[in-house]
């Protein structure tokens, strides 16, 4: 039984030596932003969260994740348990915030009370055609140009040192749920997406990804989700057009589904757009799923690790994941365990 269980992914919080030039990605991007008093940047999606990206001026670097809570009541129950204060949260839209470091260091910020602002409009989805049906008549589609319409911050994936040890730490504090368990080999998890325990309410396929791969911990995407697939691709060639790095994409992902599309901000923190991903409420429990998967596409652009003619393909890698992983268990004492 885990202390609270969390209502979604609230804000990352990222630290760029210059805040004029993240402003302006951002803004291609889709995110609108604003300096407050604070002298942090503060930026926003059109759901009425009061920020969902932040960024301090300094030596560039990922800072924080941000979770909500159902509560103030939660928050003091999980600063209870874990012999923490509840603070006023000073940033836009108020409320109050639990700090918390998870087992790599990572901050946890978790949210609640916040004021909620304005909710902007999305672009509608166009009625479509197909060979099977043709309802739009007597009509066109025009679509106007420029960034995607951001509607919200889905989630975040962190690589971790141990990957059950920080499972369970997320776990027991948040109420998360496996939706996926990637596996290097059977029986041996590299990581998992995890969604929220929102009960009969469906859920992003996953608000979390903790993966254990052969590298540092540390950030490795957060991702925004777009109003349809147009709006990804006039994101896309909006970018494209501005001269912004293009990190993987565009694409559908086997694993959560959704259609995707990855940037690089000015100092190489990866940021997704994504539409049309999966949703489970708790009782659709949880699955295995092979190394393959994660990289796999079902259309679209290869992974880069996979792609060109000196890559490794995907299950080649997965065997050297699998090799580093029980390596790392049997003389390192903190690799990845066997799934239970």
């Amino acid at each position: 039984m885990s202390i609270i269980k969390i209502e979604d992914i609230a804000h990352v919080r990222f630290v760029a030596p210059d805040l004029k030039k993240m402003s302006s990605f951002l803004k291609d991007f889709g995110l609108d932003s604003t300096v407050h008093d604070d002298g942090r940047l503060y930026a926003h999606a059109r759901d009425g969260i009061p920020y969902n990206h932040v960024t301090e001026q300094g030596e560039a670097g990922f800072q924080a994740l941000g979770l909500r809570a159902a509560s103030i009541d939660d928050l003091e129950k999980l600063a209870a348990t874990n012999g923490l204060a509840v603070e006023d949260n000073e940033a836009p839209g108020g409320g109050k915030i639990v700090r918390l470091t998870d087992p790599d260091g990572f901050l946890v910020e978790v949210v609640a009370g916040q004021e909620r602002f304005e909710v902007s409009d999305s672009p509608s989805d166009p009625i479509r055609n197909s060979a099977a049906s043709r309802p739009r008549q007597s009509d066109t589609i025009r679509l106007k140009s420029g960034p995607s319409h951001v509607m919200r911050l889905g989630h975040c994936v962190l690589n971790v040192s141990n990957f059950r040890k920080s499972e369970r730490w997320y776990k027991e504090r948040f109420g998360f749920i496996t939706s996926d368990e990637i596996e290097a080999s059977p029986d041996l998890a590299l990581g998992a997406f995890m969604r929220c325990d929102r009960g009969d309410q469906p859920t992003d396929h996953h608000t979390l990804f903790l993966a254990q791969l052969p590298q540092k911990p540390g950030f490795m995407h957060a991702a925004f989700e777009v109003s349809n697939m147009d709006d990804l691709m006039l994101g896309h060639a909006h970018l494209k057009s501005k001269k912004h790095k293009a990190a993987w994409g565009v694409g559908r992902h086997i694993l959560g589904s959704q259609i995707f599309d990855y940037w690089r901000d000015p100092w190489g923190h990866e940021l997704e757009h994504w539409t049309d991903g999966d949703l489970f409420t708790a009782k659709d429990g949880s699955n295995k799923a092979p190394f393959t998967d994660l990289l796999a596409v079902q259309w679209g652009m290869e992974n880069p690790m996979i792609s060109g003619k000196a890559a490794p393909g995907p299950k080649m890698l997965g065997f050297v994941m699998a090799i580093h992983a029980r390596f790392k268990r049997m003389f390192g004492g903190s690799g990845a365990e066997k799934t239970s």
